[in-house]
C-alpha cells in the first residue's frame, strides 16, 4: 500500500491525504495535475506502463508541476513551490495513480453534464475511448485496470 487517500471536499474537488511528508508531494502532483480529468489520469497510467517498458515517453509539463518519467523513477518538481519536489519509484508512483483512478471512477457521473463524445457510456469509459482515438493505439492498461 502506497499510504495516500484521495477524498472529494465541499466543492467536489480532489485532495490527498498521505502518511507522510513525501508520499504528500506525490499525492498532491496527482490531485492537482490530474484533478478531476480521467483522460489527464490516463494520460499518466500510460506515461507510466510505457516508462515501465522501456518505452520513450511525452514529456509531462502542466502549468504547476515538471514530471520525468523512467523505466525506474519517476521525479516531481512543483514549478511555484521549489520544496515541493520528489524521487518516487516508479512502482509507487504507478500504485498511487491506478488507485487515484479507481476512486475517479467511483465519482457518480454529472448527470448535468452535457458531453458529445458518447454520451451513451459511463465518463470514464467514453474517456478511455477517446484517448485510444485520440492516441491511436490501445491503452496499456486496458484488459487490466478497466
Amino acid at each position: 500500500m502506497h499510504g495516500i487517500s484521495f477524498a472529494l471536499d465541499d466543492f467536489r474537488l480532489p485532495y490527498c491525504k498521505a502518511d507522510d511528508e513525501r508520499l504528500q508531494r506525490l499525492g498532491n502532483w496527482i490531485t492537482t495535475d490530474i484533478s478531476i480529468y480521467k483522460g489527464v489520469c490516463l494520460d499518466a497510467l500510460a506515461t507510466l506502463a510505457d516508462a515501465a517498458s522501456g518505452k520513450p515517453t511525452e514529456p509531462w509539463d502542466s502549468e504547476n508541476y515538471t514530471v520525468q518519467f523512467s523505466a525506474a523513477t519517476v521525479r516531481i518538481q512543483n514549478d511555484w513551490v521549489e520544496s515541493e519536489r520528489g524521487d518516487f519509484a516508479l512502482t509507487e508512483v504507478r500504485e498511487a495513480t491506478e488507485d487515484y483512478w479507481r476512486f475517479l471512477v467511483s465519482i457518480p457521473d454529472n448527470r448535468d453534464l452535457v458531453r458529445e463524445f458518447r454520451p451513451d457510456l459511463p465518463e470514464w469509459e467514453a474517456a478511455l475511448l477517446m484517448w485510444e482515438e485520440s492516441w491511436s493505439r490501445p491503452h496499456p492498461y486496458r484488459g487490466t485496470l478497466f
